[in-house]
C-alpha cells in the first residue's frame, strides 16, 4: 500500500493535495499538543521552545513557539516580503513513488533528460542520473538494494515485485536510525514528530496500518516485530508511534511543475502549522541561487510575513469545501480547523461552493444541498428555481471525478470519456469553474487532454485543451491567492497551449472566437506567460527566478517576443509595399 494509498485510507478518495505540508511532533523533545489551525497571522503571545540542540537548520530568523491552542510552530523574526524564501532545507530523506522510480534519480529526484538514467545492477529497481548520484546514494542504498532484491524474489508476481514507497520510505528511516544512532540528533528529531497513536487506533484505516507494520518487518527481512529493537522499536506501541508519525508527518515530494512524484521526511519542515489560508507554501523548484544536493524543500512567502507572526502552511488541498477539509483535518490531523476560511460568516459565499445567478446577472448563489434548497443570488436576490437538479448534477460530479481518477492510469479512454460526458452537466447546472467538484475535473480532463497529444495533434483537440485549460485557470484565480504556485503553474500551461503551433489554422485567422486564431492567439499567449512569470516569482521565489517553471516560461515570453517581432515586422513591410490611396501604380 503507497503513501497516497495510506492517506486515502484516511480521507476523501476526491481530495488529492498539490503542495501537501503536514503536521508537527511533540515526545521526547519537546513535549506539544496535537496540532491545531492557527485562528490568524496576528501576533500572539506564544512561547519560544528550547529544541534541546535539535533542528540545527533553523535559522535564526525564525523561532519555534509553543502555545495551549496550536502547539509548536515556526514564528518569523523580520519581517518577509511575498515570494522570499524563508526557510531552505534537505530533507531527512525522500523515496520516489514506484511509478516514478525508472524516470527520476533517486539519489536527487531529477526527471531523466537527453542522457538515459543508469539502473543499479543490483536490485535493478532504481536509477540514477549517473555514477556520482549512485556513489552519493550508496550508503542508504547498500541496504535497500539487498532488501529489494529479496522482495522481488518472493513476490506473487511482476506487478508486486516493488514494494510500495510508503515500505521503502520506512525502511531508510529504521536503517537510518540504526546507522546513526539512537541519541544521534536525525533520530531524536524522527522521534520528536507527532504521533496520533490514540486517534489511530479508534480509526477504519487500523487493518491497512497493520498490513504496512508487518511489510516493513519483512522488508527489513525480520523473522519477528521483536527484532526492531535494534532499529529503536521497543514494542508494538513504538511501530504503531512510528507508522503514525509517518503517515501524519510525510510531505508530498513534487515535480517542479507540482506533480506528486514521491514521498519526503522534514521534522523541522513539519514543525509548521496549518491553515487554509497559509502565508506560505512548500516547493521543491530546483536549481535555485544557492547550490545544495537537491531535492531541496523550500518555504515561500506568499504574501508579506512580519515579525512576530506564525508562519503556516496548508496541509491539504484547499480547493475542497469546508466541510471536506474539515472532515480531512479531522481524520488525518485530529484537530479542528479555526483559520478564518474555516470560521468566515456564512453569509459569505464560498467559491469553491458557488453557482450562477440564474437570471445571469453576473453574481453568484451559494450551491444548494440537502439541508439548504432555497437559494438566492448574492447581488440580485434571483431564486434557484430547480435546486434539486443542481445537487444532482454536484453528486454525479463527486461520482464521476472519483471514477476518472481511479481509471486514469489504467483506461485513460474511459476516464476521458467521463470527465468529457460529465462537465457539460455541470456547467449546464450552472456550477461556477471554481466550485467542487467542477474544478478537480476540468484539472484531470485537462491533463486526459494533454495526454492524448501526438504528431498529429487536431486543431480541436488543442482548442479544446486551451478552453480547459482557461476554465481551470478562471477557477484556480477565485480559491488561491494571486502568486500561489498552483495558479502560475495553471496560468504557465494555458499560455504554453496558446503558444503552440496551430495544425490547421483557420484562414482569415478568427479573433471573435475563444481560442482565437493566427497573431491575436500568439500575443494572449504572450500576456498569459507574462502573468504566470509574476506569479511564479512569487510562488516559487524569486531567489530561484521563479524556479524551474518560471524560467522555462521566461525563455517562452523571449522565444514569443521574436516572433511577434517578426509578424509586426512581416505587416510593417506589407504595408509599406502597398501603394498609397489614390495614386495608381507606375507602369507602362
Amino acid at each position: 500500500m503507497s503513501f497516497a494509498d495510506l492517506k486515502s485510507k484516511r480521507q476523501p478518495k476526491s481530495s488529492k493535495s498539490y503542495v501537501s505540508a503536514l503536521s508537527d511532533p511533540p515526545t521526547s523533545v519537546p513535549t506539544q499538543s496535537s496540532p491545531q489551525a492557527s485562528t490568524s497571522g496576528s501576533v500572539q503571545h506564544d512561547t519560544a521552545l528550547d529544541t534541546g540542540g535539535l533542528y540545527k537548520q533553523l535559522p535564526t530568523f525564525l523561532e519555534i513557539r509553543g502555545s495551549e491552542h496550536s502547539g509548536r510552530g515556526l514564528w518569523a523574526q523580520q519581517s518577509f516580503k511575498a515570494g522570499a524564501v524563508i526557510l531552505s532545507v534537505e530533507p531527512h530523506l525522500f523515496v520516489l513513488s514506484n511509478q516514478h522510480l525508472d524516470s527520476h534519480c533517486s539519489s536527487c529526484a531529477k526527471v531523466a533528460s537527453t542522457a538515459p538514467l543508469m539502473r543499479c545492477s543490483g536490485c535493478t529497481a532504481v536509477w540514477y542520473c549517473n555514477s556520482s548520484c549512485q556513489k552519493a546514494d550508496w550508503n542508504l542504498h547498500k541496504r535497500e538494494c539487498n532488501a529489494l532484491q529479496k522482495w522481488a524474489k518472493a513476490a506473487p508476481s511482476a506487478a508486486l515485485a516493488v514494494p510500495t514507497d510508503a515500505v521503502r520510505c520506512l525502511g531508510r528511516i529504521l536503517w537510518q536510525i540504526k546507522s546513526r544512532g539512537l541519541d544521534s540528533d536525525w533520530s531524536k528529531e524522527i522521534q520528536a514528530l507527532q504521533s496520533h497513536r490514540v486517534s489511530l487506533q479508534q480509526s477504519a484505516s487500523v487493518e491497512a496500518h497493520t498490513h504496512l507494520a508487518h511489510s516493513v518487518v519483512r522488508y527489513l527481512g525480520l523473522a519477528a516485530p521483536s527484532e526492531l529493537e535494534e532499529f529503536g522499536v521497543m514494542s508494538v506501541g513504538d511501530l504503531v508511534d512510528l507508522i503514525s508519525r509517518f503517515i501524519t508527518n510525510t510531505f508530498a515530494l513534487t515535480s517542479p511543475s507540482l506533480t506528486p512524484i514521491g514521498v519526503s521526511v522534514s521534522p523541522l519542515v513539519a514543525l509548521i502549522n496549518h491553515s487554509c489560508l497559509p502565508n506560505a507554501v512548500v516547493v521543491f523548484p530546483r536549481g535555485g541561487k544557492k547550490k545544495a544536493k537537491e531535492p531541496v524543500m523550500n518555504i515561500v512567502a506568499l504574501r508579506d510575513i512580519a515579525p512576530e507572526e506564525e508562519v503556516l502552511t496548508a496541509y491539504m488541498d484547499t480547493t475542497l469545501p469546508k466541510s471536506q477539509r474539515q472532515k480531512v483535518l479531522e481524520e488525518t490531523y485530529s484537530f479542528t480547523c479555526q483559520c478564518p476560511l474555516c470560521t468566515q460568516d456564512s453569509t459569505i459565499i464560498d467559491p469553491r461552493e458557488a453557482v450562477w445567478c440564474p437570471k445571469s446577472c453576473g453574481g453568484t448563489c451559494p450551491l444548494p444541498n440537502e439541508e439548504n434548497q432555497l437559494c438566492r443570488c448574492m447581488k440580485c436576490k434571483a431564486v434557484i428555481t430547480d435546486p434539486q437538479a443542481v445537487i444532482d448534477a454536484a453528486r454525479i460530479g463527486k461520482e464521476a471525478l472519483e471514477k476518472a481518477t481511479f481509471l486514469q492510469s489504467s483506461d485513460y479512454s474511459k476516464a476521458k470519456q467521463l470527465t468529457t460526458n460529465v462537465i457539460p452537466i455541470l456547467l449546464s447546472a450552472g456550477l461556477t469553474p471554481s466550485c467542487h467538484p467542477l474544478l478537480a475535473l476540468l484539472k484531470l480532463h485537462q491533463s486526459l487532454l494533454v495526454s492524448s497529444f501526438s504528431d498529429q495533434l487536431s486543431q480541436e483537440l488543442l482548442d479544446e485543451s486551451i478552453r480547459t485549460a482557461a476554465k481551470h485557470s478562471a477557477g484556480l484565480s477565485a480559491v488561491h491567492d494571486e502568486g500561489h504556485p498552483v495558479r502560475g503553474v495553471a496560468l504557465a500551461e494555458l499560455g504554453k497551449l496558446l503558444a503552440a503551433d496551430e495544425p490547421a489554422p483557420s484562414s482569415p485567422p478568427q479573433t471573435n472566437t475563444f481560442p482565437p486564431s493566427g497573431p491575436v492567439r500568439l500575443k494572449m499567449a504572450y500576456e498569459t506567460l507574462l502573468r504566470a512569470r509574476k506569479e511564479l516569482l512569487v510562488g516559487f521565489a524569486r531567489d530561484n527566478d521563479g524556479g524551474e517553471v518560471g524560467r522555462e516560461v521566461r525563455d517562452g515570453i523571449v522565444s514569443l517576443e521574436k516572433e511577434l517581432g517578426v509578424w509586426m515586422t512581416g505587416v510593417r513591410n506589407a504595408l509599406e509595399d502597398m501603394p498609397l490611396p489614390g495614386k495608381a501604380s507606375s507602369g507602362r
